[in-house]
């Protein structure tokens, strides 16, 4: 550090870094690609972190007209998942001197209140997930750059799309349980109009549908505990064979499930097999631990905010979907013999 200064400069990291204060400039305003070498720019970035250097972003924000606040719109934050998409979006934002706002819009309540007077004028773009899609609009947010998670992208609003492989998700879950010898199905699926929903039960739907024999019935519910428990007992009560195996849309569905098999006095997985999909940390609390599907919140909020860096940059963002893993534990066994 320079002798007498409180605080590092760039010419400090310049100097830690073996570099000149053009290429700390550079690297820390996020241009140093085809200009300087990767191993530069981490050298750069490793002895700014080392002298906790921080950029005058004021005086940056100024010559740039930017603010460098991005919004994240998700759900009510009633699972860990979107803490998860939260902590990989800010982490990338952190690399390239951004700040992360979290909006969360309440299920049932709608939006919640505006935390900007101008949205458009307090932000550079919005990452939104398209369950909390509503929300953009009351806070203008689809008329910024905008990258959409989970989202159709035949018809996404945003610039960008994001999406984790759940299509890929919802055949393992079907294959996994048609393998074990199941053959009758319960879908407890989250009573949400959103996209990821939608395509996960077609492709249970046709999964299912492709083997003589079998049949699929769905129960909808809200995404509580106890909206999945009422929703399972009504449809276990209902006429026609009963399920061998239930399908949930999400771990936290699955837990209302456990309970109200066990109200019954079935067991898991002698007499019903139950199925999750998030892999949050309640999965493997459940007894027996949930089979369920992985999904990597951090990847997603990381892949979505590399994304719209690369819109705001002009830049195309990375294509294909993020990959999913079944993994599977001890709630799913072959059904009982008839």
């Amino acid at each position: 550090m320079a002798r007498g200064s409180t605080r590092p400069t760039s010419r400090d990291v310049a100097r830690a870094a073996d570099v000149s204060q053009a290429a700390v400039s550079l690297v820390l305003g996020d241009k140093w690609r085809g200009r300087v070498s990767e191993a530069t720019a981490q050298r750069v970035r490793d002895a700014a972190r080392r002298l906790g250097y921080r950029p005058n972003l004021a005086a940056r924000n100024l010559r740039l007209g930017r603010t460098r606040t991005v919004l994240l719109v998700v759900p009510a934050l009633t699972t860990e998942f979107y803490g998860g998409v939260y902590t990989g979006a800010a982490r990338v934002a952190a690399e390239h001197g951004f700040g992360v706002v979290l909006y969360p819009s309440p299920e049932g309540i709608g939006p919640a209140r505006d935390p900007f007077a101008s949205a458009q004028a307090a932000l550079d773009g919005v990452i939104a997930s398209s369950m909390a899609a509503d929300a953009l609009t009351a806070i203008r947010g689809d008329q910024l750059p905008l990258v959409m998670l989970d989202s159709d992208p035949r018809g996404s609003l945003g610039a960008a799309t994001v999406n984790l492989d759940i299509v890929d998700g919802a055949r393992r879950i079907a294959e996994h349980l048609l393998g074990l010898g199941h053959r009758h199905f319960l879908h407890v699926a989250a009573d949400i109009p959103s996209w990821t929903f939608e395509a996960r039960a077609r492709e249970l739907a046709a999964r299912v549908g492709a083997v003589d024999g079998t049949s699929l019935r769905t129960a909808r519910t809200p995404m509580t505990i106890d909206g999945a428990l009422t929703a399972a007992d009504t449809a276990l009560d209902a006429p026609g064979p009963r399920p061998t195996a239930l399908v949930c849309d999400d771990d936290k569905l699955a837990a209302g499930v456990y309970k109200a098999l066990r109200r019954r006095g079935l067991r898991i997985p002698d007499d019903v097999s139950v199925t999750g999909v998030d892999d949050i940390s309640l999965a493997g609390a459940l007894d027996p631990e949930l089979t369920t599907v992985r999904l990597d919140a951090e990847l997603f909020g990381e892949r979505g905010m590399h994304a719209l860096l690369a819109v705001l940059e002009g830049r195309p963002p990375e294509s294909g979907d993020i990959p999913v893993e079944l993994v599977v534990r001890g709630s799913t066994a072959p059904p009982k013999p008839s």
